[in-house]
């Protein structure tokens, strides 16, 4: 029996990839089929520095998908899309800089999900960048892959609220559930090259950079919102830290002060520890912050209570940080 189906490859590395994945590898029937999937070799991971498969590659190994790990995807991967003649490549959080041979395999191109509605936050940490500034709400974006990083059209956007509780975990899991929706609504046009995409708006372009471990170190020049988010926005990596003296210390769990005492800090530095039974604020340019969680190095994260029985900080004193860069160039 000849098989009518169109044929679909994945690119993805990240959690984030799942539900869409998942979605066309379950919901195809007649329709499609996916026939591989790319992503990032496994890496070294933990303390005993094992191998380890990325969710997409262990996902595709447990449901029997033909599967490439390139350290750099090159003639080979292409070859395979030709030979097979792959309809439509889907790509989320791959990892690589994608060519033009690559771009061109596949008959009817190479679609990407990009965590941001764009063409607000272009680049490689879109997610971290819309909860560090405090937005509302954020979404996911089906484009075309072009030569410049997330300047392709744009097919369909679904957005997502961000609540003050989200953090760049919870969002991102947010975003992954996201494309599903814009799959339901997309995918039979897509088959047909009738799937229309419009150009972004260039008056409206902003990108945000790559994230670096430094990017966690606490500006207590900030309001003691703009750390909130900062936090929120870091919480899985890189954290958020700062000094006491010599010594490092990561902060766990925080929130914004509620108490109002603008009148007794008023000509505090930022920084500055107010200490009062076991209860550590800190000073910002803007209200107080409240700290319920620290870890030394080589400690394990304690609440504030636990943690000032073993390690000494005075009423008054500094903790100090760096002045924070600025997430978009």
């Amino acid at each position: 029996m000849k098989n009518n189906r169109y044929k679909i490859i994945y690119w993805g590395s990240d959690l984030i990839c799942l539900p869409s994945l998942k979605w066309l590898h379950a919901k195809g029937e007649g329709q499609w089929e996916l026939v591989a999937v790319v992503s990032q070799p496994d890496r070294k991971q933990g303390r005993g520095q094992k191998l380890k498969a990325n969710p997409v590659a262990e996902y595709a190994n447990e449901h029997g998908l033909r599967l490439f790990q390139p350290n750099k995807p090159g003639e080979d991967v292409v070859q395979f899309l030709k030979d097979q003649k792959v309809d439509i490549s889907f790509v989320m959080a791959y990892g690589h800089f994608l060519g033009r041979a690559i771009r061109q395999a596949s008959r009817l191109g190479m679609v990407n999900f990009h965590g941001s509605i764009l063409p607000k936050y272009r680049g490689a940490s879109p997610i971290e960048t819309a909860i560090a500034h405090g937005e509302t709400e954020t979404g996911v974006s089906l484009m075309q892959i072009s030569q410049a990083m997330d300047a392709g059209a744009v097919a369909d956007i679904e957005s997502v609220k961000i609540k003050k509780s989200d953090c760049a975990l919870s969002v991102r899991e947010k975003i992954g559930e996201a494309t599903v929706p814009i799959l339901e609504r997309t995918m039979i046009s897509l088959m047909k090259n009738e799937l229309e995409f419009h150009p972004q708006d260039e008056a409206l372009i902003s990108h945000c950079r790559k994230l670096s471990k430094e990017d966690g170190m606490i500006d207590f020049e900030l309001s003691a919102e703009e750390i909130y988010n900062r936090w929120r926005a870091f919480k899985t990596w890189p954290n958020s830290f700062c000094f006491h003296g010599e010594n490092r210390i990561k902060v766990g769990q925080l929130a914004i002060s509620e108490d109002s005492l603008a009148t007794s800090i008023a000509n505090l530095p930022c920084g500055t520890v107010i200490l009062e039974n076991d209860k550590l604020r800190i000073v910002t340019s803007k209200g107080l912050l409240s700290i319920l969680e620290l870890q030394r190095v080589g400690g394990k994260m304690l609440p504030v209570s636990d943690f000032l029985r073993g390690y000494a900080i005075s009423d008054g004193d500094l903790f100090k940080g760096q002045k924070s860069q600025h997430l978009l160039s």
